[in-house]
């Protein structure tokens, strides 16, 4: 299942404005670059280099993160965020995209409040 065009990240420029001026949190493992939007809603880009894993165990991962940010997105201030994979994310698996994405948002919500 797909997300809205609203709730993604599509264009390169969106990808790198948040690369260069996002706040990075390191959540297991995926980086999550976190930037705030001019959106009003929760945004969500996700990368997988080939250095992680052949194509299938990469769109597997992406899966995996697109699903636990549906489940998180409500919860979620008006950000873009950019998810990275890092090398053991194949090892995660669903609950460890949901735990690393629940931890980047409780400590966004954190930084938000202080």
């Amino acid at each position: 299942m797909k997300l809205p065009k609203a709730a993604r990240l599509r264009r390169r420029r969106e990808f790198l404005a948040v690369q260069e001026r996002g706040t990075r949190l390191y959540a297991g493992e995926v980086l999550v670059l976190v930037k705030g939007a001019g959106a009003d809603r929760a945004r969500i880009g996700i990368t997988v280099s080939s250095k992680v894993a052949n194509a299938v165990e990469r769109n597997r991962v992406k899966r995996w993160v697109r699903e636990a940010f549906r489940e998180i997105q409500a919860g979620l201030p008006p950000v873009d965020l950019v998810v990275i994979a890092r090398q053991g994310a194949v090892a995660m698996g669903i609950a460890g995209a949901r735990r690393a994405l629940a931890a980047a948002g409780e400590r966004l919500a954190r930084e938000r409040t202080t």
